[in-house]
């Protein structure tokens, strides 16, 4: 595409000068070199670089392109600042649904909210807000609607310092056949608003027998992980031989390392951006997870992903 375009602003201007005759023989190496059809190559050539007036505003045609027309001028919008103010309030209210599902209700809600004395709305707007779509409620609450955006979800935050010398582990390193192995993974109870701090559960996961241990912690403060990854250690029914965890900082620290070195449980972590690398602790955040509220130990036998 970019060579023809780049043909027919070479093409344009001459095709436009010429002869009738030589209009011809100019077309037919237009076409050959284009692989338009004809009558098409016509109108690209006669529009290409034309200059086109609407009102006081001239625009050139581009290439490859219908420019031999009028210009297009921008509609007036149907829908003024006052039909979104009402439209926004109502779907604030809705505790801002899509616009397919405000639609149906946006009658409604709206007589309820005036007849409480929650919204003032004119007869226009109400006639407006009566035939809009949920293409356009959509259209024009999109501005509004990014504002409220969840961003930075993920709470992790990778810990480098120590990358070198925790390994990452690979499935072969481990015997998944006998218990001790586990994956540890942090559940945020943000809500849905990660700024400021808030409770955390701390999950293991047995690879070997699905066996889970969680204990809630204050935040994402290394003593608190590495207190309760202690706790845990005590509750388990077997002896703790391995622990694969993610790269955040809250596992990837010297507390951590030193501890395991000297109780010889053997360290490792996933792959940067590789999530299925914590697979198992994962699916059992996926399943159940810890209420926000309990503080307390919770025990669960079975696999993540099966019956509880």
């Amino acid at each position: 595409m970019s060579e023809r375009k780049a043909v027919t602003e070479a093409t344009g201007g001459r095709y436009r000068r010429s002869s009738k005759k030589e209009k011809g023989r100019i077309l037919d190496e237009f076409v050959e070199l284009t692989l338009y059809e004809r009558s098409y190559a016509r109108l690209v050539l006669r529009g290409t670089g034309k200059k086109v007036y609407a009102g006081t505003r001239r625009y050139v045609g581009r290439a490859g392109g219908r420019a031999g027309g009028r210009a297009r001028v921008a509609r007036k919008r149907e829908y003024d600042e006052k039909v979104v103010e009402v439209m926004r309030q109502v779907w604030k209210t809705m505790d801002y649904i899509c616009g397919k599902r405000l639609r149906p209700v946006l009658a409604d809600v709206l007589e309820r909210l005036e007849h409480f004395g929650e919204i003032a709305c004119d007869e226009q707007t109400r006639f407006k807000l009566g035939r809009i779509s949920a293409a356009t409620i959509g259209r024009r609450l999109a501005a509004e609607r990014k504002k409220y955006q969840l961003k930075g979800r993920s709470g992790t935050r990778p810990g480098s310092l120590l990358k070198s010398q925790i390994p990452m582990r690979t499935f072969s390193e481990w015997d998944e056949r006998s218990p001790g192995f586990g994956e540890v993974d942090l559940v945020g109870h943000d809500g849905g608003y990660v700024s400021g701090e808030y409770i955390q559960t701390l999950d293991f996961t047995d690879v070997c027998s699905g066996w889970t241990e969680m204990q809630a912690v204050r935040n994402k403060a290394q003593i608190w992980v590495f207190e309760a990854i202690k706790d845990i250690r005590a509750r388990l029914p077997f002896e703790l031989l391995g622990i694969d965890s993610d790269n955040g900082s809250e596992f990837i620290n010297h507390h951590l390392l030193k501890y395991c070195q000297k109780e010889e449980i053997t360290f490792t972590r996933s792959r940067p951006y590789r999530k299925n690398d914590n697979c198992y602790a994962r699916a059992e955040k996926l399943v159940g997870g810890a209420p926000p509220c309990r503080v307390s130990a919770t025990r669960r036998r079975g696999r993540p992903g099966g019956a509880q």
